[in-house]
């Protein structure tokens, strides 16, 4: 085990429909991931406890620098159109150990804000996504992979036994 500080994000960027914005992202918001649940207390139990109910939507967001016409155009595409989106990032260890962190996202652009425009000051445009699946991997490593039917933990289905009640 390491005793130095390890995956310190040491840069990153974001492609938007296949499309490197290197140098134009000034900040990129991978999904939060959420657990669903509700509380329960059932006939005998003396407390309640959470129980899990699944997941909550994904969401994902970026702001540019650039007001850029390729990432304005992908904002109110018709119902069902999804397009790709990728954070990169270079995680490095204090002991020079170098890490790569990738998550692929798939969905929608829901929400363009352009903020104020100020001359002489630096202006952002606010991005927000809609995001149906995604996947996280460090070092080429599956960590994450989530859609609307199932989760994987490091490869393994989280969501097998659920399915299989499901079939006939």
């Amino acid at each position: 085990m390491k005793e130095t500080p390890q995956y310190i994000l040491r840069n990153c960027t974001i492609f938007v429909d296949r499309d490197s914005k290197v140098g134009n992202a000034s900040e990129i918001t991978i999904p939060k991931l959420t657990v669903k649940t509700e509380s329960m207390r059932n006939a005998g139990m003396i407390k309640e406890r959470d129980v899990v109910l699944g997941y909550e939507k994904l969401e994902m967001s970026f702001k540019m620098t650039a007001f850029d016409p390729e990432t304005l155009k992908l904002f109110g595409l018709a119902a069902g159109v999804e397009k790709d989106f990728l954070a990169t990032g270079a995680f490095a260890d204090e002991d020079g150990t170098t890490h790569s962190a990738t998550c692929y996202m798939r969905g929608f652009l829901r929400e363009v804000d352009a903020g104020g425009w100020k001359p002489g000051d630096k202006s952002e445009t606010d991005y927000q996504v809609s995001v149906h699946s995604m996947k996280l991997e460090i070092d080429g490593a599956q960590i994450i992979e989530m859609d609307d039917f199932d989760v994987k933990i490091g490869g393994v289905s989280q969501y097998d036994s659920i399915r299989s009640a499901l079939q006939l």
